[in-house]
């Protein structure tokens, strides 16, 4: 990077730390910093839900998505809207009521204080990961681009999160995500821009979209009703609405955003605002994907976009990574014939069936050349990740974007990871500090007792994060992997929930082992089919659906529970 593009990325960073450490000084009462003194107006409210949830792996994975498959992803959000109605009108009006400072701490006044913590410590569990997750993806791929160490880049993000954080606590983080969000989709639509104009110098807008439209880049829905099938209008309808449920409605990390609204109102028109953006928004991420994509077919891409990883193979594989290189350069060019044929063919100058045909063969054959880069790969280190679409966007970014606009994109995905990053560590320490220390240590705690304990927690939680970063392997599919972090318990979590809000009936002991047996069940699908064992070969279903499955056995099995222990003893509570 040039030396502007670095005064524009530290510059970004440091300007937006130094601003919510600065506004957020004086905080001095445990309302102040655990609530943000309830002062956040809608706007505030609905950018700081959308930048907890935007974590940096949204914008590297998500342009990758679309890059390889197009704009299906985008099903998985058709829950959320729904979802945010249903908390809008049915559960932040309880939370606000009973004043909590977490969601759990209504489970104790609703069924008792063992539901309460087991709630609780399924949430510090999964967050606790994904918060390692959020800082270790961004850093170990920009690390690879920037040439930093990656223990490096996990230690500056993770340390940046946790200045600004310990200092300000709840309001720093919703005000420095306002303008984290702001720097993130300035940084989108000046790439987005720059891509239409890029490929306007090579064919019209028209002739790209039949050229995406015809691998089924632009293709959105799927109404497929094979559960194996990972991302359809069902899955997305389904599982996406008992995920976005449990997110928004039971996880700390977002219910912290919008309980510091000045009322009801501001909390509900903020997460309406994320229920209006948030579908449009990830649609506009894949197609930026879908334009690089097009992009590259016209100007020659690497064979790997992860190109640090070829370069471990010039000492002992050369001679095959040169043999598979010729092979590569021989198919574009062929690629490019093809594509102009049914360019031409589009125009009326020949058969555009048959041009189509081709178009997509010459396609299979580069996919099926960058499968031999990554057999090759895995030979030198078999547990050598071999996903390289994570890396698309940035290459893009790095090679063909202006100075100045490059620091700024750098700058939106470490402004992502920390808007993440901050976000789970100030739920984590509230969840924390309210629901295990001052209610079974110090319920007399003093608010300057409680602030200190907050801080100090926020920072141990940001040192375990930073932790996990620094010890983490790399997953596939980054935005896949926090999704299924999130499934293999938000389900359950949800259906305590669900008991809690709707069916008034049913007991603390009911809901309290039915969420036992069912997160044990979603947990043993989940590794059972990871391992391949026989008996878990029937539940051939995707991971959106492990949120079904325990909300679901939850409410089931905690029906179940009571009626029998109702008809064992009809006095019996």
């Amino acid at each position: 990077m040039s030396t502007i593009d670095w005064i524009v990325l530290f510059g970004t960073l440091f300007t937006i730390v130094g601003y919510g450490t600065w506004r957020t000084r004086k905080a001095q009462t445990a309302d102040d910093y655990l609530r943000g003194g309830n002062e956040m107006n809608w706007l505030t409210i609905g950018l700081s839900v959308m930048a907890t949830q935007a974590s940096a792996i949204t914008f590297l994975s998500a342009p990758g998505l679309g890059y390889e498959k197009g704009l299906r992803f985008v099903q998985f959000y058709f829950g959320l809207p729904l979802a945010l109605i249903i908390i809008s009108a049915f559960i932040i009006p309880i939370y606000y009521r009973l004043k909590v400072y977490t969601a759990y701490e209504y489970l104790e006044s609703r069924f008792d204080l063992k539901t309460r913590l087991l709630a609780a410590f399924l949430f510090l569990v999964q967050r606790g990961l994904a918060a390692g997750l959020t800082i270790y993806a961004p850093a170990i791929i920009l690390s690879s681009i920037l040439g930093w160490n990656l223990n490096f880049t996990n230690l500056f993000v993770g340390l940046l999160v946790i200045i600004y954080t310990v200092s300000g606590g709840s309001k720093a983080v919703s005000l420095t995500q306002k303008w984290q969000m702001a720097i993130i989709l300035l940084g989108m639509v000046l790439a987005f821009g720059i891509l239409l104009f890029k490929i306007g110098d090579f064919t019209s807008f028209g002739n790209a979209m039949h050229l995406a439209g015809s691998v089924g880049r632009l293709e959105i829905l799927d109404f497929d009703w094979n559960l194996n099938e990972r991302y359809t209008v069902w899955s997305g309808l389904t599982g996406g609405l008992f995920l976005a449920l449990s997110y928004f409605g039971t996880d700390q990390s977002q219910v912290q955003r919008y309980l510091t609204g000045r009322n009801i109102k501001e909390s509900r028109l903020g997460l309406m605002f994320n229920a209006m953006l948030k579908i449009p928004m990830q649609l506009f991420i894949l197609f930026t994907g879908v334009l690089v994509f097009v992009f590259y077919l016209y100007v020659k891409p690497p064979v790997f976009f992860n190109e640090t990883a070829l370069e471990g193979l010039d000492t002992s594989y050369a001679e095959q990574k040169d043999e598979i290189q010729a092979k590569y350069d021989a198919n574009y060019l062929e690629l490019q014939a093809a594509r102009q044929d049914y360019s031409d063919a589009l125009a009326g100058n020949g058969d555009a069936a048959m041009a189509r045909e081709k178009f997509r063969a010459e396609l299979q054959e580069d996919a099926g050349i960058r499968q031999e880069v990554k057999e090759l790969l895995l030979e030198t280190d078999p547990d050598f990740k071999i996903k390289d679409t994570n890396y698309v966007f940035l290459t893009f970014v790095m090679d063909y974007l202006p100075i100045g606009v490059i620091g700024l994109i750098i700058a939106l995905i470490f402004s992502a990871a920390m808007s993440s990053t901050s976000g789970e560590l100030n739920a984590l320490a509230t969840t924390t500090s309210v629901d295990f220390y001052r209610r079974l240590f110090r319920r007399e705690a003093s608010e300057k007792q409680q602030i200190w304990m907050s801080r100090l927690l926020t920072v141990l939680w940001g040192a375990l994060a930073i932790g996990f970063a620094l010890s983490a392997s790399l997953f596939d599919n980054l935005i896949e992997m926090v999704n299924l972090l999130g499934s293999l318990f938000y389900g359950t979590i949800l259906g305590i929930f669900v008991v809690a809000f709707f069916i008034k009936w049913i007991k603390a002991s009911a809901v309290f082992w039915s969420a036992i047996i069912a997160e044990l069940c979603v947990l043993a699908i989940h590794f059972g089919r990871q391992m391949d064992l026989p008996f878990f070969r029937i539940f051939d279903v995707e991971y959106l659906w492990y949120n079904v499955i325990g909300c679901v056995l939850v409410v089931v099995l905690a029906v179940l529970f009571q009626a029998f222990r109702i008809s064992r003893d009809p006095g019996q509570p």
